[in-house]
């Protein structure tokens, strides 16, 4: 398996609320409520809304929404054309031109 390889998938008109924990690659095409933990990788797809707060190794958002802090022990990535509410604490914060960011970022 690779270290890009989805190991789960909410996918589209999917719903989710509570705490996820997982091991992997979770990428959210859905909807998710509550709060995210985990070591590895999260991906937020276009369309996803996640209303959480994330704890996890590596955050991408790729087009979708999240309202919510990010903690990313490893890197958090953000691509237009997504739109971010929240603070961002990782050691590599990227933000692309297009998106939507309030809160603060966080470096360490």
């Amino acid at each position: 398996m690779s270290s890009t390889e989805i190991t789960t998938l909410i996918g589209p008109g999917s719903r989710f609320e509570g705490r996820l924990v997982f091991e992997g690659v979770v990428r959210i095409e859905g909807e998710l409520r509550g709060e995210v933990k985990s070591d590895d990788t999260l991906v937020v797809a276009e369309g996803a809304q996640v209303h959480a707060e994330i704890e996890v190794g590596t955050c991408i958002v790729q087009g979708g929404a999240v309202f919510g802090n990010i903690r990313a022990h490893r890197a958090i990535e953000v691509r237009a054309p997504a739109q971010v509410v929240g603070n961002l604490q990782a050691p590599q914060i990227s933000i692309e031109k297009g998106v939507q960011f309030e809160g603060q970022c966080q470096l360490g």
